[in-house]
Formats: C-alpha cells, sequence, structure tokens
C-alpha cells in the first residue's frame, strides 16, 4: 500500500479506504489508487477462495448460496423487461445446481457488508451497472463473481455479454444493402459497455462500407430514466434535425426502449415508418412486437444470459486460479415492418 501511495501522492490511509472500498476518499482519488493498484499487479495477487473441504464433501441436498447484485435504479430491476429476464434466467441456473439465490439491490457498500456474510457464500454474480465502490468490496470478499452486462477495465472479472459489437454491425451491413446510406446513431454511449459496444460495432461497419457519415452528438448523449423523458429529448432533436433537413434513411438505436421513444417522436412529425426513414432497435423486449410499426430489432436471450452466468460461476469456483473470461453470446437479427427500403432522394 506504501509504494501505491507513492505513487499516487497520498496517504497510506486513503489508499487502504479506497482499495476497501470504504467512504471517505474522493471518486477522483479513489480511481487513481486503483488505477495505479491495477499497474502495480495489486489485483493479480489476490485469488478467489476454493470452496473449503466441507463444501466440497457435503452432503448431496446442501444447498450453497450466491447473491445476485443489482443496483437499485429505476431502469434496472426484477420488473424490467430486459433484466428481469436475465434474473429468471440466473434463477434456473441457481436451480438447477441446487444453489440458493439472494438478491440484493443495496447500493451502499457499508450496507452490503453488513447484509451479506461472505464466508456463506459460493459466490456472487453482478447485474448491469455496479459502483466501482461496491465491486471492490466484493473483490475484497475473496469469492468468485461474474459480471453480467457490465465489466470494470480496473477490477478484473469474468464477465459475460451479448456480442453487441458483431450484431450491430450486421444491422449496418443489412440497411447499406437495402441501399440506405444515410445513418445515426441514437443512444447514450456512456449508459453502458453494451451500449458502447453497439456504437462501435455501427462506426466499424460505415468504415468498412466506406459510407460518409456525420453523427449528430446530441443523439449520443440522450439521457431518462423513463420513455416520457427520452421521448421529450428526442422530439427536440429530431425537430431540429428535420428543420436542417438532417434526417436520415435509417436510425440504429441502441436499444427498443430508445427505439420506440423516437418511433413516437417520428409519427408525431408525421414521418413514415418505413416509407420515410427506418428503425431498428436492440434485445427484443415484449414491446418491440407489439409498437407500431412492429420493431425490427436484434433479440438477445435474457435468460441465457442469465443461465450462462451461473454456469461461469460454478467453473470458477472448480478453477480459482483459471485466467479471467470475456463470454460473448450471438443473437440474431429479427425483420420486422420498422425497416424498409429508403425512399428515392
Amino acid at each position: 500500500m506504501q509504494q501505491i501511495a507513492d505513487h499516487v501522492g497520498v496517504s497510506k490511509f486513503a489508499v487502504s479506504k479506497a482499495l476497501s472500498g470504504k467512504t471517505g476518499v474522493s471518486a477522483e482519488t479513489r480511481e487513481k489508487i486503483i488505477q495505479s493498484a491495477t499497474q502495480l499487479g495489486y489485483f493479480a495477487q489476490k485469488k478467489a477462495k476454493s470452496p473449503s473441504r466441507s463444501a466440497r464433501d457435503a452432503a448431496p441436498d446442501r444447498k450453497d448460496t450466491i447473491v445476485v447484485l443489482i443496483p437499485n435504479v429505476r431502469y434496472q430491476n426484477r420488473e424490467s423487461h430486459y433484466w428481469g429476464k436475465i434474473l429468471d434466467g440466473i434463477a434456473a441456473g441457481a436451480e438447477e445446481n441446487r444453489l440458493g439465490m439472494v438478491i440484493v439491490t443495496e447500493q451502499s457498500s457499508d450496507s452490503l457488508s453488513k447484509l451479506i456474510n461472505p464466508e456463506g457464500l459460493i459466490g456472487l454474480i453482478g447485474v448491469g451497472m455496479i459502483s466501482n465502490q461496491l465491486l471492490l468490496e466484493v473483490r475484497n470478499w475473496g469469492v468468485p463473481f461474474v459480471l453480467v452486462d457490465h465489466e470494470d477495465p480496473l477490477i478484473p472479472s469474468d464477465t459475460l455479454f451479448m456480442n453487441n459489437y458483431e450484431c450491430t454491425r450486421r444491422i449496418v451491413n443489412y440497411l447499406a444493402g437495402m441501399g440506405h446510406t444515410r445513418f445515426q446513431f441514437v443512444g447514450n454511449v456512456r449508459f453502458s459497455r453494451s451500449f458502447y459496444d453497439r456504437w462501435m460495432g455501427f462506426r466499424a461497419m460505415l468504415e468498412d462500407l466506406a459510407l460518409e457519415h456525420r453523427q449528430n452528438q446530441e443523439l449520443l448523449e440522450i439521457e431518462g430514466y423513463n420513455r416520457s423523458e427520452l421521448t421529450e429529448q428526442l422530439q427536440v432533436i429530431v425537430e431540429r434535425m428535420q428543420e436542417r433537413h438532417e434526417l436520415p434513411t435509417s436510425f440504429v438505436c441502441a436499444n427498443d426502449s430508445v427505439a420506440i421513444c423516437l418511433m413516437t417522436v417520428l409519427s408525431r412529425l408525421g414521418l413514415d415508418i418505413p416509407a420515410a426513414v427506418s428503425v431498428t432497435g436492440f434485445d427484443n423486449i415484449d414491446d418491440a412486437l407489439m409498437s407500431r410499426p412492429p420493431l425490427s430489432t436484434v433479440n438477445v436471450d435474457k435468460e441465457a444470459m442469465g443461465y450462462r452466468s451461473v454456469e461461469m460461476l460454478m467453473w470458477r469456483v472448480r478453477h480459482p486460479d483459471g485466467p479471467k473470461e470475456r463470454l460473448l453470446l450471438s443473437g440474431d437479427f429479427i425483420l420486422r415492418e420498422s425497416t424498409g427500403v429508403p425512399a428515392l432522394p
């Protein structure tokens, strides 16, 4: 810790608090400390605990326990069309492996330490965006953990994602094959790693196809906890684009909810979908099929993501010293009525 403190220029006490996941240091200082700890090999030294002999030799009817950590935020909970089904998949995997499952939505690491006894856990699965401070707390427990749809560049872990990059490349390639030449990506690329990977796949395919692209930066910065807020923001942006004659022939959206909000705005402005403009989503939530018109999207097998995360966790329990893994699941592009041949210029 003294070496890290010297490297960052802070006290050893500050390093101790930051690496234990406790409060008392600023977010900026904590990030510098973690960055330095990573560079100096700190995280390579602490390994996940192997299951004890008593656990391995336990009676067949004994159930171990896994914790499923999901931040308690409005767009990320068990009632969500997306996250809820991932939790259903985790529950199925836990049942098959005869594991007990506890869902924790607490965001405070101090409270988390009071809620959970690490000695009674076989491991932890984190679902969605989890703060750096909470991941530090979990990492310091010394139990195996897997992250679903999220990763922290400073805290190594096993991770599981959809192949967001390649799936979005496939969408753009298909639309270009239909004759689309003017594209816009819609979604806050800082919202999650998945959104960012979809944005990178979008850009990469446009470059491969040598299609000129001028992205509206505002469409990459939209924020909102619900569809009403997103629709309100998109209304202002799209109206301005229409006035400037800057509308694309196709909008590629970061997920289905964003796409549904966008189609609401386009309909209000009298723009026919897909005759005037095509729209695609991602995730294939139930509302995608019920939207008007039905939304072309990428099917994400959300239950499979949850189920596979349990398999990854159990593999890590059996191989605590193995290299960290990043598993990518493929998805299918589902064509519906929101995409079509672009109108003649």
